[in-house]
């Protein structure tokens, strides 16, 4: 990391320094994130997680060599590994002082750059992630789809710790799909959160009512008493979204058929670990990204091959775990030729409920394939 050099006495009485603006900037976001601490902890209703973009990049990708066979050269064919990390969305990550990609455009754009690089033999999607939104998930899942056709190009899905639901959706889109022994998957269905204060606020003598237009304007509203033909429409939407999940795992996972258990029971919305997976017909086979680099080379032939990670520029990558997820250091300069590189800061917060838009990770409203994990 670059330092700030000292810019010496001024010769001017009363003139600052050029490195004290930098110096002050970091000072205030460090402030920001321990105010936001502090409020979390008097409040015990924000979100768990504020995170502070001290400057955002140009978003541009670079790659990074994380695994190569004994005997293969800077020239050997290269198998790209592209994560998909976190919730699934079209939303940016949060950030409180800049906006960051969504997990739409990073996977779209990473699949653009393994598909204009000849060298690129392969794609390894490694994926941690419970699910995200339905759309979100569903256009992913069409990119790759989309990728393969016209690049010819395989791609093998890694499971990391999780890969539930809208993350499970988009792994159908592969050739074949790798879990770790431990990995959770599964949660086939779909998942809209409402809420109604009505009852709550009747008791403190407060009341809402929504001027609309017709009387399914303002569906399933949280501060009117509960309409069952809402939850109704609602219902009717949430089972079109599941049968087309449901479908698609048909489709896309014949061996189902010869699993240990029926259709039914698999998309009942259930997890289950890789190792069950197998069983089942869900995933192929159990391994580590190691295995899926192994796979990859298998399905083109390749004896030696080196595997590259897509990342942000100025995200150091060591290996193929490391978490690369759209943060862009960026370094400020003074005059001098000084300068700090300022990475994001990022604040974990607790006190999350795991529900959609109430504290937990996704804050839009809508439909979900996502898996919530329990809260102890």
């Amino acid at each position: 990391m670059e330092t700030v050099g000292h810019a010496g006495p001024s010769p001017y009485t009363g003139v600052m320094h050029k490195t004290r603006p930098i110096a002050r900037f970091v000072r205030f976001t460090a402030c920001l994130a321990l105010a936001a601490c502090s409020l979390a902890s008097l409040t015990g209703c924000l979100p768990n997680r504020v995170v502070i973009d001290l400057a955002p990049g140009d978003g541009s990708l670079a790659e990074t060599q994380v695994l190569i066979d004994p005997g293969a050269g800077r020239s050997a064919p290269k198998i790209a590994q592209i994560d998909l990390q976190g919730l699934i969305s079209h939303a940016p990550s949060p950030g409180l002082l800049s906006g960051r990609s969504n997990a739409v455009d990073s996977i779209v754009t990473r699949l653009r750059k393994a598909e204009d690089d000849p060298m690129v033999r392969a794609v390894i999607l490694r994926i941690n992630s419970p699910g995200g939104t339905v759309a979100a998930s569903e256009t992913i899942y069409s990119e790759i789809r989309g990728f393969r056709e016209r690049s010819g190009k395989p791609v093998i899905v890694s499971m990391g710790e999780v890969a539930a639901s809208g993350g499970y959706y988009i792994a159908l889109a592969a050739d074949h799909i790798i879990a770790q022994p431990t990995s959770i998957t599964g949660s086939i269905g779909v998942i809209v959160q409402t809420f109604n204060f009505s009852r709550g606020m009747d008791r403190i003598g407060i009341s809402g009512r929504a001027v609309v237009s017709r009387e399914n304007k303002a569906i399933a509203n949280p501060f009117e008493t509960p309409v069952e033909e809402h939850y109704r429409i609602l219902q009717h939407l949430t089972d079109q979204f599941y049968e087309q999940f449901r479908t698609l795992v048909a489709d896309r996972r014949p061996q189902i058929r010869n699993g240990s258990a029926s259709l039914d029971t698999i998309t009942d919305g259930r997890v289950f670990t890789g190792a069950e997976g197998v069983q089942l017909g869900v995933v192929d086979e159990t391994g580590s990204l190691r295995d899926a680099f192994e796979r990859a080379k298998a399905l083109v032939n390749l004896d030696r091959a080196r595997l590259v990670k897509y990342h942000a520029q100025g995200v150091t990558v060591g290996s193929p775990y490391a978490t690369t997820l759209d943060h862009h250091p960026t370094v400020m300069r003074n005059a001098s030729g000084g300068g700090i590189t300022l990475a994001p800061v990022r604040v974990d917060l607790p006190g999350g409920t795991g529900l959609p838009g109430f504290g937990g990770e996704p804050s839009e409203s809508g439909f979900y394939y996502l898996w919530i994990a329990p809260t102890p």
